[in-house]
C-alpha cells in the first residue's frame, strides 16, 4: 500500500510552506511524490518546491472534483507505477473541497490515507469562514489534523476566537496552535499520522462517501453527465461571498465591477450585518457549488523583467478591491532586472517577495472572487 497524505487549506494558508518544512525535516529520506492541483491553468508551487529534490506532478486543468475524478485516479496510478514512492503528498487547490479529494483517493486501489491535514491562517479564519463558508467549512470538517498558521502574529484573543470557530465545525480533530518555527517537522508529522482513533477516522471517511453519493445524486436529478463545467451553466447563484468582517477589510467591499462581470452585478450586494451567514445558508442550501462557480483566476507567462520594488508595488495594489476584485491569493516567479529571479506570495494585506531559483519563463497567478482580469494584466504590464 502506498501511503497518502492530503494537505488541504484555503488560498494562501501556507500549505506549500508546511510541505517544504516536512520534506526538509519530517519525512527524512522517504521517497516522495507531490501531486499539485492548482486552481487555474498555470502551476506555480512546483517551481517553489523544486529545490526540495522531489518528483512533482501538477494538475492545472481544474479542481479534484466530479469532472476530474477519472483523470485524478489515473494520475495517481501513474505516479505509483512510475515512481514507486513511499509516500504521495497531495496538495489540492486552495478552493477545493477536502471531502472530494478524500473520496477520490479512496477509489484508487493500493493507496492508504495516512493524514488529512487542513492548514488555516489563524488571522483570517473568521473572515474566510463568513465569506466562503461552503468551501471553508468542508476543509475544516473533514480534517484529521488542523494546523494553524501565523499564530505568532496575532493576539491571544484572536487565536482563541479562531479555535472556537473551528471547534463549532470540528470538535474532535487535533489543532496545532504552536508557531511552526517552534516545532520540528518530525513533531508535526507525528501529529498528522496519529490524529484520530480508528473509529473516528472510519466515521469521517464514511461521511465523505455519503457526501459523494449525495453529490452524484444531485447530478442525476438534473440529467447531467457529472461534469462541473456542465453543472455550472445550469445553475444561477447568489454570491454573498464578498461580505466581510465588520472589523477587517471593511473598506474594500462596497463595489460592483464594470469590466468583466457586468452580467453578475445584480447578484452581489455587500451587507455587513450579522445576518450574512443566514443569508448565505439560504443561498447555498439547495446547490452544492463548485469552485469555478464562485472563484476566478488568471494566470499568464511573461518574459518581462521586474525589480523587487515593482513587484512589491503591484502586490500592494491588489488590496484595492474596487479596481481588481476580491483578490485572495497571488503568487509568481519572474525574472529580475539584475539577473536574479523573484519569487512572491500575496494574501490580503500581506506580501512576501524574495529571491529564488530560476524557471523556464516568468509565471504569475492571481486568484479571487470577481477578478477584474484586464486590470490585473495591466497592473503587471502584460
Amino acid at each position: 500500500m502506498t501511503k497518502v497524505d492530503i494537505f488541504s487549506g484555503f488560498l494562501g494558508a501556507g500549505k506549500t510552506t508546511l510541505i517544504k518544512k516536512l520534506i526538509a525535516d519530517g519525512y527524512n529520506g522517504a521517497k516522495l511524490v507531490l501531486i499539485e492541483n492548482e486552481f487555474g491553468q498555470i502551476g506555480i508551487d512546483g517551481g517553489f518546491l523544486k529545490e526540495s529534490g522531489i518528483n512533482i506532478t501538477e494538475m492545472n486543468s481544474g479542481c479534484i472534483c466530479c469532472s476530474l475524478v477519472g483523470d485524478f485516479g489515473t494520475a495517481l496510478q501513474d505516479v505509483i507505477e512510475q515512481f514507486a514512492p513511499d509516500r504521495i503528498l497531495i496538495e489540492p487547490s486552495g478552493v477545493g473541497k477536502l471531502s472530494d479529494v478524500v473520496a477520490a483517493v479512496k477509489r484508487v486501489e493500493g493507496t492508504e490515507i495516512c493524514g488529512t491535514v487542513t492548514v488555516i491562517d489563524a488571522s483570517k479564519c473568521r473572515i474566510y469562514l463568513k465569506n466562503f463558508k461552503e468551501f471553508y467549512e468542508n476543509q475544516i470538517k473533514y480534517a484529521g489534523t488542523i494546523i494553524l498558521s501565523r499564530t505568532g502574529n496575532i493576539s491571544q484573543e484572536k487565536l482563541d476566537q479562531a479555535i472556537a470557530l473551528i471547534r463549532e465545525i470540528n470538535d474532535h480533530s487535533q489543532i496545532i496552535t504552536t508557531p511552526w518555527d517552534d516545532l520540528s517537522g518530525v513533531q508535526i508529522l507525528k501529529a498528522i499520522e496519529e490524529p484520530l482513533t480508528a473509529a473516528d477516522m472510519a466515521a469521517a471517511l464514511l461521511e465523505a462517501e455519503q457526501h459523494e453519493l449525495e453529490h452524484a445524486h444531485h447530478h442525476h436529478e438534473h440529467g447531467e453527465d457529472c461534469e462541473c463545467e456542465e453543472c455550472k451553466h445550469h445553475h444561477h447563484h447568489d454570491d454573498d461571498d464578498d461580505d466581510d468582517d465588520d472589523d477587517e477589510h471593511e473598506h474594500h467591499h462596497h463595489h460592483d465591477h464594470d469590466d468583466d462581470h457586468d452580467e453578475h452585478e445584480h447578484h452581489h450586494h455587500h451587507d455587513h450585518d450579522d445576518d450574512d451567514d443566514d443569508d448565505e445558508h439560504h443561498h447555498h442550501h439547495h446547490h452544492d457549488h463548485h469552485a469555478d462557480e464562485v472563484f476566478d483566476s488568471i494566470g499568464f507567462e511573461t518574459s518581462k523583467r521586474f525589480t523587487k520594488e515593482q513587484i512589491e508595488d503591484a502586490l500592494k495594489a491588489l488590496d484595492d478591491t474596487e479596481k481588481y476584485g476580491m483578490i485572495l491569493r497571488s503568487k509568481g516567479i519572474v525574472a529580475g532586472e539584475d539577473g536574479s529571479w523573484i519569487h512572491f506570495d500575496f494574501v490580503p494585506e500581506e506580501t512576501e517577495v524574495r529571491t529564488g531559483s530560476s524557471d523556464v519563463t516568468g509565471k504569475i497567478v492571481v486568484i479571487g472572487s470577481k477578478v477584474n482580469k484586464n486590470a490585473v494584466k495591466e497592473l503587471f504590464g502584460v
